[in-house]
């Protein structure tokens, strides 16, 4: 069972939250809201916030220019992880990542499907690392971003989590670029 590491000192992350949608604006995007509220109160930063329409190409261009941004640690979505004609954010991290946490969306399903049953199929939830950040697609329903962050991130990104934690891996990241050198 998980635990943390009470005698190790706090590490807060940069976080930037991207909401993808046609319909969402910053007055009524309640699960962009919810994950920075959670973000926050976990004593991490949201050090970038955007809302994109659900199109690969504009999402492409915010992933990249964040990527490349050597003060964002983590970058999160939500919304645009369905399987309608409109979801693209899954093929728009396809064009960034490279590597997958396959485990990151595996487990969300598994968790969702306890609450929303076989419903859990339509998400695509999707977690990588690009450029030495790491990245995860969340549903856009307030619920599903309640529950990533709740039973998932909010422990991998606490450096006092046992017996592991991603942030610990982030010095090690690009550790394949060195040897490229």
């Amino acid at each position: 069972m998980a635990r943390l590491d009470e005698t190790r000192p706090f590490m807060a992350c940069n976080i930037a939250v991207l909401t993808v949608s046609d319909t969402r604006v910053a007055g009524n995007d309640t699960s962009g809201d919810t994950l920075a509220g959670r973000i926050e109160a976990a004593g991490h930063r949201i050090c970038a916030r955007a809302i994109v329409q659900d199109d690969a190409d504009l999402l492409t261009i915010v992933l990249k220019r964040w990527i490349a941004d050597a003060t964002i640690d983590v970058i999160i979505t939500t919304g645009g992880t369905g399987i309608t004609g409109r979801d693209v954010t899954p093929e728009a991290f396809s064009r960034v990542l490279e590597k997958t946490i396959d485990g990151f969306g595996e487990l969300f399903r598994m968790l969702s499907y306890q609450k929303i049953g076989t419903s859990t199929i339509q998400s695509r939830a999707i977690g990588g690392v690009a450029g030495g950040t790491y990245m995860f697609a969340l549903p856009g329903s307030t619920g599903a971003v309640k529950d990533a962050w709740d039973d998932i991130l909010v422990w991998q990104l606490d450096n006092r989590h046992r017996p592991c934690n991603l942030v610990e891996l982030m010095p090690r990241l690009q550790e394949h670029l060195l040897r490229a050198g």
